[in-house]
Parts: structure tokens; sequence; C-alpha cells
């Protein structure tokens, strides 16, 4: 993924050039259903799913190499107890829960996650990278 929100865009706009410093914040993976990109750019978490046992997973990643960062450890959902859908998008996020969306893209091949289900990241499958 290499798309940036509006909202980390002026965070680190405005870190870099020393109008407001920028904490670093703990950092979770979301799953989104549908088309999401448009409203992810803005901050919209619409489509996220919910329900079924979802809810968003810590995410580290390793230190940046070329202007890329891969996920350095496997991230495993909690087992679906409902249906969530299709997850065709991710976003990288700054809580748990509610926040900010920090960098978001689609999924290679979409997985529809049906109850019974588990979604996983594996280690080096997911990268960030600044162009």
């Amino acid at each position: 993924m290499s798309a940036a929100s509006d909202y980390l865009e002026n965070k680190v706009l405005d870190h870099t050039l020393g109008n407001a410093a920028f904490v670093q914040p703990t950092v979770y993976i979301g799953l989104f259903t549908g088309s999401a990109s448009a409203n992810l750019e803005a901050g919209t978490l619409t489509n996220e799913v919910t329900g079924g046992s979802y809810a968003r997973e810590t995410i580290s990643f390793g230190v940046a190499s070329g202007g890329t960062a891969t996920n350095d450890a496997t991230v495993t959902f909690t087992t679906a107890t409902a249906d969530w859908g299709t997850i065709t998008h991710v976003a990288i996020m700054d809580a748990a829960s509610s926040g900010n969306v920090l960098f978001y893209g689609a999924v290679t091949d979409a997985k529809e996650i049906l109850n019974g289900d588990t979604f996983q990241v594996s280690s080096g499958n997911l990268s960030i990278t600044l162009t």
C-alpha cells in the first residue's frame, strides 16, 4: 500500500516543518469490505467489518529501507463468529477503535470471511511504500 490519508499527510508535514510534534502511535490493522479507498483517504471509516468477534489487531513493522516498511510479524485476527463479508481493503490505524486512518490500500486478492474463518496477514506480506 502506498496511500497515506489526508490526516497523516498533514501530521507529517507539520512535524517535519516544525509546526507541531507528531507522537508515534501504536498501530492497528483494520479490515474493510467494498470499495473503500476514497472514504479512507478522507478518514471516513465506511465499510469496516463489524460484529462476529471482529476487532482491529496490533501490527508492527521493521525499519524502513528504500522507502518501504514491511510487517515483521504475522497478524492473526480472532476467528469470525459470523460472516464478515469480502475483505477488499486494509487500513493502518492509530487506535483500536475509531481513531485515524494512517495508510490504506486494496488487498491483492479479495477474501470472503465466513463464520468460522480466520483472516491472517503473514509476516512480510504487508508493505507500506512512500513514493
